[in-house]
């Protein structure tokens, strides 16, 4: 079944990085990710950040530094703890994820004008199960390894602490 999907979703994914393409093309698919992970979670800190996109945290420290500097986020001082920092879209991420989004829903339209009608509503129980568990999964992610980015653990870590995997 994953892998009937997967080749069923090439099309949907052609749609999507299309509208990517022309409405965010100063914008890696990356970035993207991470300016979409922030807008759904408003306020989000760098670990957390780091673990939903499942990436190192210097990783994603040096992504939020080109978006900051792109005028994508802003960092601001956690309101319980000022040693960390929070994330949150400027302005002019909303309105670009709003023109993605206009862009992606006309491209999707075109194509689902295509479908019968109980094609449209099967793909849409099936597409809004799948974003529940998705979702679900993302938020049971575990939280972020201290020492991560690291290749030692700090004198404190204990053998029970979980390895991290290496990813880019």
């Amino acid at each position: 079944m994953a892998a009937e999907l997967d080749d069923a979703a090439g099309a949907l994914l052609s749609v999507w990085e299309a509208a990517r393409e022309s409405t965010t093309s100063g914008l890696s698919a990356a970035q993207l990710r991470a300016v979409m992970v922030v807008e759904r979670h408003d306020g989000i800190n760098l670990r957390r950040l780091a673990t939903l996109l499942d990436m190192l945290l210097s990783s994603a420290s040096r992504l939020c530094d080109r978006l900051v500097a792109a005028g994508m986020l802003e960092r601001e001082p956690g309101r319980l703890d000022r040693r960390e920092i929070s994330l949150h879209l400027t302005p002019e991420a909303r309105e670009l994820l709003v023109e993605l989004r206009r862009d992606r829903r006309r491209r999707l339209a075109d194509v689902l004008d295509g479908m019968t009608g109980e094609g449209r509503q099967a793909l849409l129980r099936g597409i809004r199960e799948f974003d529940r568990v998705a979702r679900d999964l993302e938020e049971a992610a575990p939280p972020a390894v201290p020492w991560q980015g690291s290749d030692t653990p700090p004198p404190d870590a204990t053998l029970d602490d979980p390895p991290v995997a290496r990813t880019a």
